[in-house]
């Protein structure tokens, strides 16, 4: 497993694909792996990779509590999708390849029906547990881009990229503002724990090759 190296156009599309439905590397929550992979780019990402850019900027808001994040850092290559090389940690095989192919059978078994006992019980627990009251909003976005040239479309793209526990995006249209330019009316649907607008007007300007403001048009509980 492995992005590959994030030095690259090709290792970072491999990283925006791979975030194209997750808001951290591991988890629901920012914690060491982000910081691993995070610290191994050396730029911000083009707004072309916005599902890098948007997790590259909210992780860059972190900067200072790095430390305090939780998990333990394990080597670049040990996250990411199944089935691509990293080139940045991959040695070379040696006669000693074949010993590694015996007695490992075992072992992963029984790694794998201990993870999934794991999973059973939590989600006995879980299901076990009466159902909470969820605060929630509805929240309808005005997103306004620079000028009439402004790709509307790869705008709405960016916009629905960021993705964060107890958001959901909802419809969305084109409003006429004036002198040919039309802004974004987008709605969301958000659990008020986790989701601010603070936050959404973060990440939503944060693609600022096409987003000049963010509004709230209108706020209401669920």
């Amino acid at each position: 497993m492995g992005f590959g190296d994030l030095k690259t156009p090709g290792g970072l599309k491999v990283l925006n694909d791979f975030l194209a439905d997750k808001s951290y590397i591991e988890g629901w929550v920012p914690s060491q792996a982000d910081v691993a992979v995070f610290d191994a780019i050396p730029s911000a990402p083009s707004t072309v990779q916005c599902h890098a850019l948007r997790w590259y900027n909210h992780i860059k808001s972190f900067q200072n509590q790095k430390g305090s994040l939780p998990g333990v850092k394990k080597p670049l290559g040990q996250y990411g999708p199944s089935g691509v090389e990293d080139n940045t940690a991959a040695d070379s095989k040696d006669d000693d390849d074949d010993m590694d192919l015996f007695g490992s059978d075992d072992e992963e078994d029984a790694e794998a029906e201990r993870l999934k006992e794991e999973r059973i019980a939590a989600y006995a627990a879980k299901k076990s547990k009466k159902p909470t009251l969820i605060a929630k909003s509805s929240i309808l976005l005005d997103v306004k881009p620079w000028d009439d040239e402004t790709d509307m479309a790869k705008l709405e793209e960016c916009v629905r990229s960021i993705s964060m526990d107890g958001l959901l995006w909802g419809q969305s249209k084109l409003v006429p503002v004036g002198y040919g330019i039309k802004k974004l009316q987008i709605g969301c649907v958000v659990e008020d724990d986790k989701v601010g607008t603070d936050q959404l007007e973060e990440q939503i300007t944060a693609f600022e090759d096409y987003v000049q403001s963010m509004d709230v048009a209108a706020f209401n509980k669920i």
